[in-house]
C-alpha cells in the first residue's frame, strides 16, 4: 500500500469531515424544535463520531492532520453559514435546502471514502481494526435521511 497516498486521501477527508461536523451541527441548529429535529441532531452526533474514527485511523497510520487543510475547511464553513441561512439569497427556504443539498453531499463523499477504505483493507492492517462496513451502512443511512429532508425543502424553496 501507498502509505503516502494514504495519509494524503485521509487528510483530504479530514478537512472533509471538519467541514462535515460543522454543517451538521449548523443544520441540527436550523432545524430545532421541527419534526426534523431529531433525525439532524442524530446524524449531527454520528458525523462527530465519524470523524473521530478517521482521526484514530489517521493516528493508526501514521498521518498527521494538516492545518492548512481543517483551516481551509473551517473556513468554508464559516462563509458556507450565509448561503445556508438565506442571507445571500433573501430566500430563507433556498438556504435550508442548500444546507440539505450540501450535506447530502458531504455524507455521500463520506461513504466513498469508507467503500475506498474497505476495499484497500488489505494493504494496511489499521484498516482491518475498523468495522469499515458499518461506517458504509451508516453513511447510507444518514444519506437516506438527509435527501428526503432535501426534497422535502425543495418544494418549499422552489413550489
Amino acid at each position: 500500500m501507498d502509505d503516502a497516498a494514504l495519509r494524503t486521501y485521509l487528510n483530504d477527508h479530514l478537512a472533509g469531515a471538519t467541514l462535515g461536523c460543522d454543517h451538521a451541527n449548523q443544520l441540527a441548529q436550523m432545524y430545532s424544535g421541527t419534526a426534523s429535529a431529531d433525525e439532524l441532531a442524530r446524524i449531527a452526533a454520528e458525523v462527530r463520531q465519524d470523524k473521530a474514527t478517521l482521526l484514530r485511523l489517521m493516528d493508526d497510520v501514521g498521518a498527521r492532520p494538516s492545518p492548512v487543510k481543517r483551516i481551509g475547511a473551517w473556513v468554508a464553513e464559516k462563509a458556507g453559514r450565509l448561503k445556508f441561512r438565506g442571507v445571500t439569497s433573501g430566500k430563507p427556504e433556498l438556504g435550508r435546502y442548500l444546507a440539505l443539498e450540501t450535506m447530502s453531499l458531504g455524507v455521500e463523499g463520506k461513504r466513498s471514502l469508507w467503500t475506498a477504505l474497505e476495499q484497500s483493507a488489505g494493504g494496511a492492517p489499521a484498516l482491518r481494526r475498523v468495522d469499515l462496513g458499518e461506517l458504509v451502512v451508516r453513511a447510507e443511512q444518514q444519506r437516506e435521511t438527509l435527501e428526503r429532508r432535501r426534497l422535502e425543502a425543495a418544494g418549499r424553496a422552489f413550489g
